[in-house]
C-alpha cells in the first residue's frame, strides 16, 4: 500500500486507534477520529494534558490503525513522526479538522470556545509508511 492509497482510505474512514510510545517503551493506545489535511498529513484532535500528547512531545514516533465501518473489514496502518500544534495556532487547524471529520458546525463560536476551554491541540504527521502490503 502506498501513502496515497492510505490517504484515500482515510478520506472515507475516520475511526482509528493511535499508538504512541510510553516512557517505558510500551505502546499507549487511544481511540481517535482522524482525517487528512490539505498537505496530505494525518490529523487528530486531542487535549494538551492527554497522555498521548505528553508521549509525543517526548517521542514523536506514532502508528495508527484506521478501521472501516465493518470491524473485520478493510483497514490501514500508517506510521510517522508527529508534531503537536498548541493553542492559539491550533484553533484554525481544529476548525479544518472538524470540517474534514464531521462537516459544518452549527455554532462555530461555541465550538472554538470549547476548543480553548478543553485545551485542545492538533496532532499531525506525514505518512512515512503505510500498509498492509501483504494479505494473509
Amino acid at each position: 500500500m502506498t501513502p496515497d492509497e492510505a490517504r484515500a482510505f482515510l478520506h472515507d474512514h475516520h475511526r482509528a486507534v493511535l499508538s504512541t510510545v510510553r516512557a517505558d517503551g510500551r505502546p499507549q493506545l487511544s481511540p481517535v477520529l482522524a482525517a487528512v489535511d490539505a498537505e496530505g498529513r494525518v490529523i487528530v484532535s486531542t487535549r494538551e494534558k492527554a497522555m498521548k500528547t505528553r508521549n509525543l512531545r517526548r517521542d514523536p514516533r506514532v502508528s495508527m490503525l484506521i478501521l472501516s465501518e465493518q470491524f473485520f473489514g478493510d483497514w490501514v496502518q500508517v506510521e510517522g513522526q508527529a508534531e503537536v500544534v498548541s493553542q492559539p495556532e491550533a484553533l484554525d487547524l481544529l476548525d479544518d479538522y472538524y470540517r474534514r471529520t464531521a462537516g459544518e458546525h452549527d455554532d462555530w463560536d461555541d465550538y472554538r470556545a470549547a476548543m480553548i476551554r478543553e485545551g485542545r491541540v492538533l496532532v499531525r504527521f506525514a505518512i512515512e509508511r503505510a500498509g498492509p502490503n501483504v494479505a494473509g
